[in-house]
């Protein structure tokens, strides 16, 4: 038998609906897996327990939302021996989970990832800290760390939308900048600022037409808006068209970029969907292409280089 530990969160809101986890031993002892779960039990607990799990782990399974996710890849690139890790989601958005390919159903999702394939990911860094597939700054960008966790537990997605309504605001901030990117150094005034390694972010689908998670490269898009009236504008455009010819936005597709704000910015960071508070104003980029994720196989034409149709 094969050894593989789930590492699940649970206050995400999938797991307090749960009523047992028999299914789940059943469907991984039938891919002949034998299995431990092992529960988070505060910030960053995810990332404790696969660091210090055993080599001879043939599959570590993070059953949570996106945060739950960037913990377990943050752990594991700690380690000198890298686990195959997987993703069950189980949280609000879960936006990796819905580029790869995944259902609303956990028991289908499990089997999804079980008879997959595994394959090598892009693991994406600002200032050396791990994210696995955004980093974003700008106004409003804090819904996705501040929204309360009683309204997302109760509403899902809507509840990001009613803390969101309460944070608009006539004026938007922008932020003078000095960056180099591939050896070139530019100057610029933005209100956002998106470091991405996913074709969905913030729920919205498609954003990147072109993208792979095995390239060794992340995408890049500065976006100038003044206004609501602007920044509604750019929003629209993004939906209907590729962002990188979206007037407005500042594209590259690159393995490296550096960043220095000439003010501090008036919001942190927020790295897969959690807040990275820091008190720098240089920020650099930089991805790795490291370890193992069992991906279902419906989407891996779309996401990995050298992949067929079936």
């Amino acid at each position: 038998m094969k050894k593989s530990v789930i590492i699940m969160n649970p206050e995400s809101g999938k797991a307090k609906k749960l009523s047992g986890y028999k299914e789940f031993y059943d469907i991984l002892r039938k891919y002949s897996y034998e299995t431990e779960i092992m529960f988070t039990e505060r910030k960053n607990h995810a990332s404790e327990i696969i660091e210090n799990l055993p080599n001879d782990i043939d599959l570590v399974i993070s059953a949570g939302g996106d945060g739950t996710l960037n913990e377990v890849v943050t752990g594991n690139m700690r380690r000198d021996k890298k686990l195959v890790i997987a993703n069950l989601p189980m949280g609000s958005t879960n936006d990796v989970a819905n580029m790869y390919g995944y259902t609303k159903n956990m028991v289908k999702n499990l089997e999804l990832l079980l008879s997959g394939k595994p394959k090598k990911i892009d693991v994406c860094s600002i200032n050396d800290t791990p994210f696995i597939y955004v980093a974003c700054l700008g106004d409003y960008i804090d819904m996705a760390y501040n929204t309360p966790r009683e309204l997302k537990k109760k509403y899902g997605k809507i509840a990001y939308i009613m803390y969101g309504l309460k944070q608009l605001r006539n004026k938007i901030h922008t932020y003078d900048v000095k960056y180099t990117i591939d050896g070139e150094t530019h100057e610029g005034n933005y209100a956002f600022f998106f470091i991405t390694n996913s074709s969905r972010v913030a729920g919205v689908n498609d954003i990147y037409f072109d993208m792979k998670l095995d390239d060794n490269k992340f995408e890049v898009a500065m976006a100038s808006a003044k206004n609501k009236k602007e920044l509604l504008k750019l929003l629209v455009m993004i939906s209907t068209r590729d962002i990188k010819y979206v007037p407005g936005i500042t594209y590259y597709s690159t393995n490296n970029f550096e960043i220095e704000f000439l003010d501090p910015p008036k919001t942190s960071w927020c790295i897969d969907g959690e807040e990275y508070k820091t008190a720098t104003t240089k920020f650099t980029f930089g991805v790795e292409k490291c370890m193992k994720m069992m991906t279902p196989k419906d989407n891996l034409v779309y996401l990995f280089e050298g992949e067929e149709m079936e």
